[in-house]
């Protein structure tokens, strides 16, 4: 989810659900080592349990900035070794990480001994003409010996020669059976399950196998979604939480962002989804997207405001 899950993404997330665990997106090694870390990591209080996702290869440079992200108080740093996008392999990291699983184990171990939080692993099952069959245990096996316990995998191959990451989250077909038996074959390890989940009763259905499921564009071009995971996948009594009451949360926090020279469009971008399937959801959208270039502060007042009085048929 890159240029998705930042810190006013996950602000706006975790209004919706306060069982879930919320991810960054993810930031490479050498950008939390040398980049703007309040702006790269800074995050409110709300947000916990919140993870840390970061990219990289150089173990020195991911141990640096496994640290950094502890001390900011993330509750995780997680290695992404999944991601097929142009910048990760230009970057020698992300999904063609698979194809080296001592490299992969060698960043674990380091980091893992560098903080008192969990390392955990997102991959894919194999890239290009690997057996996943092979690969996935290969690379599992690897990182358990350098110390880690939770794997986040996205069930399917990543296609780095010949597919583009758009591609990539679609075209290669799903493999639900394989982490399955990555968890039958392995029950003390935390295995969650990634890829084309989605909604919460695919979701429940699934967790009958493995340990969690991760959810990612889905929660993101449907949001509102989370709204019913407190209750339906942990149990939780319903807290009652409304579309309205969510704009009212995030209006606020717009205005107060605004004062310190945040740009409204910069957190509305994310909230594009909030009606999705529901009645209104054109007018919401027309009017956020339409008035996001001269935005204000009120700008979900005003587009609440326009819901009443246009409201039509999803």
């Amino acid at each position: 989810m890159m240029d998705g899950t930042d810190r006013h993404c996950r602000f706006f997330h975790r209004l919706m659900t306060k069982r879930a665990r919320l991810y960054t997106e993810m930031i490479t090694a050498e950008a939390l080592v040398r980049g703007n870390r309040e702006h790269l990591l800074g995050f409110d209080v709300s947000e916990h349990p919140v993870a840390l996702q970061i990219g990289g290869s150089d173990p020195a440079k991911l141990v640096a900035a496994a640290r950094i992200g502890a001390d900011y108080g993330y509750d995780e740093i997680n290695l992404n070794v999944g991601c097929p996008s142009d910048r990760v392999q230009s970057g020698a990291f992300g999904a063609c990480l698979m194809k080296e699983p001592a490299l992969v184990a060698e960043c674990v171990g380091a980091m893992t001994g560098a903080v008192d939080i969990p390392v955990t692993v997102k991959c894919r099952i194999g890239v290009d003409d690997q057996d996943p069959e092979e690969a996935l245990p290969e690379l599992v096996d690897a990182c358990v010996d350098a110390g880690c316990r939770i794997f986040v995998v996205h069930a399917r191959k990543a296609w780095l020669d010949g597919l583009s990451p758009k591609e990539n989250r679609t075209v290669p077909p799903l493999d639900y059976d394989i982490v399955r038996r990555l968890k039958t074959d392995r029950p003390d390890l935390t295995i969650v399950l990634n890829g084309g989940v989605e909604t919460l009763a695919d979701a429940a259905a699934h967790l009958h196998d493995v340990d969690g499921v991760m959810l990612g564009r889905a929660a993101y071009g449907a949001p509102f979604l989370l709204a019913n995971v407190d209750e339906m996948i942990f149990g939780d009594a319903q807290t009652g939480v409304t579309r309205e009451k969510v704009i009212a949360a995030m209006s606020g926090y717009i205005k107060e962002e605004f004062k310190r020279g945040v740009r409204p469009h910069s957190i509305t971008r994310h909230m594009l989804g909030l009606y999705h399937g529901a009645p209104g959801a054109r007018v919401w959208r027309r009017f956020i997207s339409e008035n996001a270039p001269t935005a204000r502060s009120d700008i979900l007042d005003r587009a609440l405001d326009e819901m009443h009085t246009l409201r039509e048929p999803a």
